[in-house]
């Protein structure tokens, strides 16, 4: 009897698999509050907006403007994040979207929107832009009734 094997992931798979890892990746390295370590997971020129409208271009400033935020604003914060969509737009290039937030203690709530261009680097993924939105709960809600009503009410 011959063993079965174990066929190789597709690129698409092997590429999801390595896009997860990386997201993993930035929320272990804000969670162990390592600038140099979250940074890396960057490429040396990103693009980096926060919901606040402050950005960043590139690693080293990535890494610079964290610094502080580890270990002072946000020192002993956990990040969470949970991927809504991941699509590969071209080879080597991904959009991810996802929710997800910083918290001390206990749960942490998923108040903002991200969006990640994530591009292959050799054989690792890295983000190439990165743009943080905070959810507006009342502009959410009015939005959703908006939806509700009759699409010939809507125009």
């Amino acid at each position: 009897m011959t063993e079965p094997t174990m066929s190789a992931p597709s690129d698409t798979e092997a590429d999801h698999i390595g896009i997860l890892a990386a997201l993993d990746r930035i929320c272990a390295a804000w969670n162990a509050g390592d600038a140099s370590a979250y940074s890396s997971e960057f490429t040396d020129d990103a693009s980096y907006v926060i919901f606040a409208g402050m950005h960043d271009l590139g690693r080293d400033a990535i890494r610079r403007t964290h610094i502080p935020v580890f270990e002072k604003w946000q020192r002993g914060s956990r990040m969470s994040m949970r991927v809504l969509d991941l699509r590969l737009v071209a080879p080597g290039v991904a959009i991810v979207l996802t929710d997800g937030g910083i918290g001390k203690g206990g749960r942490i709530r998923h108040d903002k929107v991200q969006t990640f261009v994530m591009v292959r680097d050799g054989a690792t993924w890295r983000c190439a832009a990165f743009q943080n939105t905070k959810k507006h709960r009342l502009f959410i809600a009015m939005n959703r009734l908006a939806d509700r009503r009759p699409a010939d009410v809507r125009r």
